[in-house]
């Protein structure tokens, strides 16, 4: 990242901050909310998106989540910024340079909208990959995905007062189902399929 690719963090609220500290049943308006957006991010980026996929729990029919859109853009090369920035930036994002990831550059909404987290991973990188295989194993995975289900429910306390805490719990867990998942792509001969706008 160059120093011209730097710019202040727009003003971020409390109240907006806080919105994503709590787990809500599974609601089917999600996907409709990702097709719209991820239809904004199509015509704003182009073919520099090589894929703009819907994921993390939200992706999941039937999973518990925090009822934020996770929307994966994956591109050639994170380097420079300014090849994705301002399409992004142009839908309602701002980039967070603060984001401690070097494997993603990160967007968020931007005060008062609809709370989005838009991932910008390599394409064929690992985190890339993994976004999707996890995903795909959740809606094949009934059983999984209803084991995530629970341990969600059963931290939903420690969310709503220790969000970081949440997520370390959450780890042991999530770092198995990395496993199950490659297992399941293994058999199952998984590629990605196509992007979803």
């Amino acid at each position: 990242m160059n120093g011209s690719d730097r710019s202040p963090e727009p003003a971020f609220t409390a109240a907006r901050s806080g919105r994503s500290h709590s787990l809500v049943e599974y609601d089917p308006a999600w996907a409709a909310e990702f097709a719209a957006i991820g239809h904004r991010l199509r015509s704003a980026l182009g073919p520099v998106a090589i894929r703009i996929d819907h994921i993390g729990s939200t992706a999941v029919p039937g999973l518990i989540a925090k009822p934020i859109i996770d929307i994966q853009a994956s591109v050639a090369t994170l380097e420079p910024v300014t090849t994705y920035r301002g399409a992004i930036e142009s839908c309602g994002f701002a980039w967070r340079p603060d984001n401690p990831d070097r494997t993603k550059r990160y967007f968020r909404e931007v005060v008062g909208g609809r709370e989005t987290h838009v991932h910008v991973r390599r394409s064929g990188s690992l985190g890339e990959q993994l976004a999707l295989v996890c995903r795909d194993f959740l809606r094949a995975d009934p059983t999984a995905a209803a084991e995530y289900a629970e341990l969600k429910r059963s931290l939903a306390p420690l969310l709503a007062t220790d969000p970081k805490a949440y997520q370390k719990a959450k780890g042991p867990f999530v770092w198995s189902l990395f496993q199950r998942a490659d297992a399941w792509a293994q058999r199952t001969g998984w590629e990605p399929g196509p992007t979803g706008a």
